[in-house]
């Protein structure tokens, strides 16, 4: 039986040297993970995501896991403060 897939939604918040990097294409190539893109803005200091991932909670760890060890903060979001 194939595990139940779930969406969680979270902020990737990186220094903008990190955003140089293709992250989510690298991702993508990488995690069998849905993802889709609900906000992001930048500005020379910083860059924020909103991102929400689809599959399995386990999978999810591994992005969350692998994003973190590229020098990416992540953190879940409230519901609330993107819906739209």
């Amino acid at each position: 039986m194939a595990e139940k897939k779930t969406s969680i939604r979270y902020w990737l918040t990186f220094a903008p040297e990190i955003g140089k990097k293709p992250l989510l294409y690298l991702m993508s190539k990488k995690f069998d993970v849905e993802f889709n893109v609900r906000s992001a803005t930048a500005d020379r200091d910083v860059f924020v995501m909103a991102l929400e991932f689809t599959s399995t909670h386990e999978k999810i760890e591994e992005v969350i896991h692998w994003f973190e060890k590229q020098g990416v903060q992540v953190e879940p979001v409230e519901i609330n403060t993107i819906e739209g």
